[in-house]
């Protein structure tokens, strides 16, 4: 066990600091310090000794140069078991410090705060950073706090062994150093890298354990900021697979303008439709497919009223996101314990994807394109009617969400089939036709969107029969003029896009 006598502190977020300074005092613990830091602990009533008085050097360049001494590194880096360094110390009368309370200028904070260049530069911390690194690689005999998000921690610690330290104890505090450091780091280098040079970096702090993974047998955490997407307003606590469901039903439900409802299942929508008033796109949404509906995820893009409420809580589901709730409607949809009510915020999210596999991450642009009407390139001598180009752009929306191989079948802004996950495109339409069967949608009039080329004519012809008259794809197989020579034809408009959605 080793004993705190001398603690350098010098921290830009003064949060939670008096009670550590009084702990400390309470120990004996002598402070050193700097600027701020040493006025706001004079204020608080203790005595300190300034870096300054102690290097005989001032504060120079703006604040920038102030710590960076050897009579403070010196003080940090010396191993007591090392009889050299304890000479040395002697010889340069150099005191040992034995705690390290340090934290960085908030970087990240500023980056959300401007885009003033000089600003930013000014918040990236060097002499902290250095003095949080020295004390956590001397852990052996110093212990670094490098956050005040851990003064409470290591207050619990002091009371505990009244006022010493194991050395466990340190490298815990320095394993956070680490942590802290490696953390600010990554954000400085993705913010100064314009993407010339080829390294993945992202870090995440304040994981959050769920209940498990997407089984019981697996262990699950979530690492980022929920709170920044949506507010939980009721309901159990969101688990791994739910998290899922939710980055599928924003990610979709983010493409839509119109008063739009849909039902995720399994990141697919199973069920979505478009309509002037929220209770009929329910409606309509459910009907594609109710029997997949049942614990679903409800997302949409407008305020919820009572009635639609109403008709909502008729079916089991487990998640409904929404932008807001009328209070009437609240009452309705909290009749259900469990359910989970989240209100939607505008967030924005980065534009990298990435996933782990094999010994490495795959990372790669995110699918942003959506297309409209000016992205649309007719291939067949017959054009779309108006309506149909309505239902064209709305079917590639859902393709573009859908596992692939995908089919999706629209008819009037509404869901009436789709093939998720197919093995091939022909099982995908297939597949579709029989939901639409199924739940005695119509297929005579209705368009159909495919998330990839098709490499032969047998998809538009199984879609002609089964009533589709217009389709619209990406193009690119050198046989695509055999598609576009059955829908001439056979009477059906097609039109190109020239972008392919898959999504594996």
């Amino acid at each position: 066990m080793k004993t705190i006598k001398t603690a350098l502190i010098s921290v830009f977020n003064k949060d939670g600091l008096d009670i550590l300074l009084e702990k400390l005092n309470d120990l004996g613990v002598k402070f050193i310090s700097t600027g701020g830091t040493h006025k706001y602990i004079i204020d608080q009533g203790y005595e300190a000794t300034t870096v300054e008085s102690l290097t005989t050097y001032p504060s120079i360049l703006g604040g920038r140069v102030k710590t960076l001494h050897p009579k403070v590194m010196g003080g940090i880096l010396a191993r007591r078991d090392n009889e050299s360094d304890n000479q040395q110390l002697a010889e340069y009368d150099i005191i040992p410090i034995d705690l390290v309370v340090v934290d960085l200028y908030p970087f990240e904070d500023t980056l959300l705060a401007t885009d003033d260049s000089d600003e930013i530069i000014e918040k990236i911390d060097i002499g902290g950073i250095t003095l949080i690194r020295a004390a956590a690689k001397n852990f052996k005999d110093v212990v670094v706090v490098p956050s005040s998000d851990l003064y409470g921690e290591f207050v619990e610690l002091l009371d505990k062994n009244n006022g010493s330290s194991s050395i466990d104890d340190r490298k815990y505090f320095a394993a956070q150093a680490f942590n802290v450091s490696s953390h600010y780091d990554s954000a400085i280098f993705n913010w100064m890298n314009p993407g010339n040079i080829d390294s993945f970096k992202s870090s995440y702090n304040h994981g959050a354990v769920l209940r498990y993974g997407e089984n019981p047998h697996q262990k699950g955490s979530f690492f980022g900021n929920m709170d920044e997407v949506f507010e939980q307003i009721h309901g159990k606590a969101i688990s791994y697979n739910n998290l899922l469901d939710l980055d599928a039903a924003i990610s979709l439900i983010n493409d839509f303008d119109d008063t739009t409802f849909a039902v995720i299942k399994h990141n697919n929508a199973c069920g979505l439709a478009s309509r002037p008033n929220l209770t009929d796109a329910w409606n309509d949404a459910l009907a594609g497919d109710p029997l997949s509906a049942f614990g679903g995820v409800l997302v949409t893009n407008r305020n919820i009223d009572q009635a639609t409420a109403a008709e909502i809580n008729k079916i089991f589901f487990e998640i409904i996101v929404a932008p807001s709730y009328d209070d009437d409607a609240l009452n309705v949809l909290k009749s259900k314990k469990n359910r989970i009510i989240l209100v939607l915020k505008n967030s924005s999210f980065g534009n990298i994807q990435f996933r782990s596999l094999l010994n490495g991450v795959l990372v790669q642009d995110k699918d942003l394109k959506t297309e409209t009407d000016h992205d649309l390139s007719p291939a067949t001598k017959l054009q779309p009617s108006k309506k149909e180009v309505e239902d064209l752009i709305f079917a590639n929306k859902l393709v573009k969400h859908t596992k692939s191989n995908t089919i999706v079948l629209a008819n009037n802004k509404q869901l009436i089939g789709s093939g998720t996950g197919q093995t091939s495109r022909v099982d995908a339409l297939k597949q579709a036709i029989e939901k639409a069967h199924t739940f005695k949608l119509p297929l005579e009039g209705a368009v159909m969107a495919s998330d990839a080329f098709f490499p032969f004519a047998d998809s538009v012809e199984i879609a002609n029969k089964a009533g589709i008259v217009a389709v619209i794809q990406p193009g690119g197989s050198i046989r695509d003029k055999d598609s576009v020579e059955y829908c001439n034809n056979n009477g059906m408009s097609m039109v190109m896009t020239g972008t392919r959605h898959f999504k594996h």
